[in-house]
C-alpha cells in the first residue's frame, strides 16, 4: 500500500507542477521577434586590400637566355669534375671495405668521400641560384618555364651524384 500511496503522491507533485506551465501568457514575455532583433539594411563589402610584393634582388639580372645557360653549364661543369674523381673513390672504398674503422685505408676512403661530397656542393651552387631565380621571376609573375627546364637538367645531375654517393657511403660503413 505504501507504494501506491508514494505513486499517488507523486503523480500530484506533477500534477501541480505541470499546472503551472499552462498559466496565463500574459505573465511571461512573448516570443516573437522583437523590433531590435530585426535586420535592416546591408552590410558593405569591406573594402580589398592589394599586398604589397616585395621585389625580390637577386645577383642574376639579365636575359635568361645568357643566364640559364650559364648556370646549366656550371652544374655540368662541377659534375663532370665529380665525375672525374668518383672512379678514384669507387676503388678507396672498395680497398677499405675489409679494414677496421680508424685504419690507413678507412682514412683515405674518408678523404675521397669528402671529395665527392664537395664536388657535389660545388654542382649544388647553380642549383641555389636558379631556385632564387626561380622564386624573384614566380613573386613577379612573370613565366617561369625555361627556368623550370633548366632546373629539371640540374636537379637531374646532382641527384646522380646522391646516387653515386649514397652508395659508397654504404660501402664505406
Amino acid at each position: 500500500m505504501s507504494a501506491m500511496l508514494r505513486i499517488a503522491s507523486f503523480s500530484t507533485a506533477l500534477i501541480l507542477t505541470l499546472g503551472g506551465c499552462a498559466a496565463s501568457s500574459g505573465d511571461y514575455p512573448s516570443l516573437a521577434i522583437r523590433d531590435v532583433e530585426r535586420v535592416e539594411g546591408s552590410f558593405a563589402s569591406p573594402e580589398r586590400k592589394s599586398i604589397e610584393v616585395p621585389e625580390v634582388e637577386t645577383d642574376l639580372e639579365g636575359d635568361l637566355d645568357v643566364v640559364l645557360p650559364a648556370l646549366v653549364a656550371a652544374a655540368e661543369e662541377a659534375h663532370a669534375e665529380f665525375m672525374r674523381l668518383a672512379p678514384t673513390a669507387q676503388r678507396t672504398v672498395a680497398a677499405a671495405a675489409a679494414t677496421a674503422t680508424g685504419s690507413p685505408a678507412w682514412a683515405s676512403a674518408q678523404v675521397a668521400l669528402a671529395e665527392l661530397e664537395s664536388a657535389r656542393s660545388v654542382a649544388a651552387v647553380p642549383l641555389g641560384d636558379i631556385d632564387t631565380l626561380y622564386t624573384a621571376r614566380s613573386v613577379a609573375a612573370e613565366d617561369v618555364t625555361a627556368i623550370e627546364s633548366a632546373r629539371g637538367r640540374i636537379v637531374e645531375l646532382i641527384s646522380e651524384e646522391d646516387r653515386t654517393l649514397a652508395q659508397l657511403r654504404e660501402r664505406a660503413d
